[in-house]
């Protein structure tokens, strides 16, 4: 961590640091500390034409006007605010109160590990509070400092003074910020303290005597690389070379298939190691041999899919202006298309139902699509923003009502710096489409996948960074939300190369291995073939796994040194 924040402080463009930090950070404070100026402003103009000539006919018209204005306008104000609101909570706010708690149990853990006694859910609510505690003092401070210069209400003579007028929206966006910070903070930490927290799995479900089964692969992080011996980003040169892992486990998966069909191939994110378009050749052309598993393979995007912003250089920072990663986002629309777009639906969130399917809603868009990752112009991003933010979560219905339903979500947090792109963020709007989805077929069960770890496991981290550095940032938040599908649900993840099953709030949580890295050429991985069944309790089972182990490479240069028997 020290030789890498040392290469940040060498390699970071500062110019561009600064006007990402203007773009990211200052601007949405701008805007959110305006908005009660604008307001009072528009409502005091409002007031004051009414208490002068209340009477007169065009002093009626001239108030009908402006309530019109303030109607249409004062929407996309409140909007904009509302958006640089959660920008700053998803980017300064939110991490700030799960670094702190992550951090203390951390070093918690580490006093476990050297011979105290700390009960796992004691560990978890002293940890939620203390942090709670601590960013509600901070923020109360923040709050007290900011006072004297903000001014929610004011009329229009700040105006004429843009210099204070800039002050003062800064100091409002402070206050705004830090009370809600103060409140949040212990709200999510009594939430955190009381909720249960995750532990192993202690027991497998048994299979029904009546009722149905699923066979469900679950691979993740596959980091496929451009080239034929190409070392991937968090492992080097210590990790296998090139992607001749990832075709090997496609043949043992082909041959899995002829055996006893399996019912889906779950790839939660990482199918790159970039989002390169040369990467994402090497996947198709690898999946290409096997069509009958692309039939039933599903794929979701994962942090180096979309964030990574150069292989060689972690200080490399794109600008949100720039069309790179939005460029990264078309790959991956387009690589879903080609993969599930036919079978899986958007949700319709106006109607509260599900819509049409992924290859029907992109269909009118893909001439610019096409275009922008041929041109890459800015005019042509703002559709293609809107069209990436409507297609999650995606939903594979289940074949009957109650049936196996998939549904697909993205976890990535919007991030532009590669030191933090493997940050996550579970926004709200997809947790009522997994709602929808669940009201239309409410005697389904379901199988939940996205990218990011859901929870902290439980047992100590190597490192810190562990635990801040990848983190789904609302987790928890995310689980608590989904305790309505108890006993209806799985969730599958990826992200942290981990092997670990285990259960927290009622919902049965799988993290996968990653079949490609942690491991040098000769060593074996592994991946998990997972059965999950339903009885005529309507209650979702998970079946003892299979590991299925891909076998190591030997070296030729080792394998001419072994003696012929």
């Amino acid at each position: 961590m020290l030789s890498l924040a040392g290469s940040l402080l060498v390699e970071i463009s500062l110019p561009k640091l600064l006007v990402a930090w203007l773009l990211l950070i200052v601007f949405p404070g701008l805007m959110l500390g305006l908005a009660p100026i604008v307001a009072s402003i528009w409502f005091g103009k409002i007031t004051d034409r009414i208490a002068y000539s209340l009477t007169e006919i065009w002093s009626a018209i001239f108030i009908a006007f402006f309530v019109g204005l303030g109607w249409f306008g004062g929407r996309r104000v409140f909007q904009l605010a509302e958006r640089s609101f959660w920008s700053l909570n998803s980017l300064a706010v939110q991490p700030c109160y799960t670094v702190c708690r992550e951090a203390l149990r951390h070093l918690l853990s580490l006093r476990t590990d050297q011979g105290g006694r700390i009960e796992v859910p004691t560990l978890h609510a002293t940890t939620a509070v203390l942090s709670g505690l601590i960013i509600c003092t901070i923020a109360l401070l923040a709050l007290l400092f900011a006072w004297p210069s903000a001014h929610l209400l004011s009329d229009s003579t700040i105006l004429s003074t843009p210099k204070r007028l800039a002050i003062v929206a800064l100091a409002n966006s402070v206050v705004i910020v830090s009370a809600y910070v103060a409140a949040a903070a212990l709200i999510w930490a009594i939430a955190d303290a009381t909720m249960d927290p995750p532990r192993d799995l202690e027991d497998y479900d048994v299979t029904p005597d009546r009722g149905r089964s699923w066979r469900i692969v679950h691979l993740s992080d596959i980091h496929t690389v451009g080239e034929r011996y190409g070392f991937r980003i968090e492992s080097g040169r210590s990790g296998p070379r090139g992607n001749e892992r990832l075709r090997q486990l496609l043949a043992q998966l082909d041959a899995l298939h002829a055996a006893e069909p399996l019912h889906a191939i779950l790839i939660t994110g990482d199918m790159t190691d970039a989002g390169r378009s040369t990467e994402w050749a090497e996947f198709f052309e690898a999946i290409a041999w096997y069509p009958g598993l692309t039939g039933i393979m599903l794929i979701l995007p994962g942090n180096h899919d979309l964030n990574i912003v150069d292989r060689a250089n972690p200080a490399r920072l794109d600008l949100p202006t720039s069309q790179n990663k939005k460029l990264r986002k078309v790959r991956m629309l387009s690589a879903m298309v080609a993969v599930q777009g036919a079978r899986v639906r958007l949700v319709d969130q106006k109607r509260g139902r599900l819509g049409e399917s992924l290859a029907a809603a992109l269909a009118p868009h893909l001439g610019n699509v096409v275009a922008f990752a041929e041109a890459g112009k800015p005019r042509m991003t703002n559709e293609l923003s809107e069209l990436w933010n409507c297609v999650f979560p995606m939903v594979l219905p289940p074949d009957r009502d109650d049936g196996l339903g998939v549904i697909l979500l993205n976890s990535n947090a919007d991030t532009h710096f590669s030191f933090t792109n493997a940050l996550g963020m579970m926004p709200a709007e997809q947790v009522r489409g997994i709602a929808i989805a669940s009201r239309q077929y409410p005697q389904a069960c379901w199988l939940i996948a996205l990218h990011h770890h859901v929870v902290e496991y439980p047992h100590p981290a190597k490192a810190l960074s562990e635990r801040i550095g990848t983190a789904l940032v609302n987790g928890n938040w995310f689980v608590r939300a989904l305790r309505f599908l108890a006993g209806r649900a799985v969730l599958m993840h990826g992200h942290r190369h981990v092997d670990w099953i285990g259960t927290c709030c009622g919902l049965r949580i799988v993290s996968a291995p990653s079949p490609v890295m942690d491991a040098t050429d000769d060593q074996d991985t592994c991946f998990y073939l997972h059965t999950l069944a339903v009885g005529q309790d309507g209650r979702l089972r998970l079946l003892p796994p299979r590991r299925v182990t891909v076998a190591g490479q030997i070296d030729t240069d080792e394998r001419a040194e072994i003696p012929s028997q």
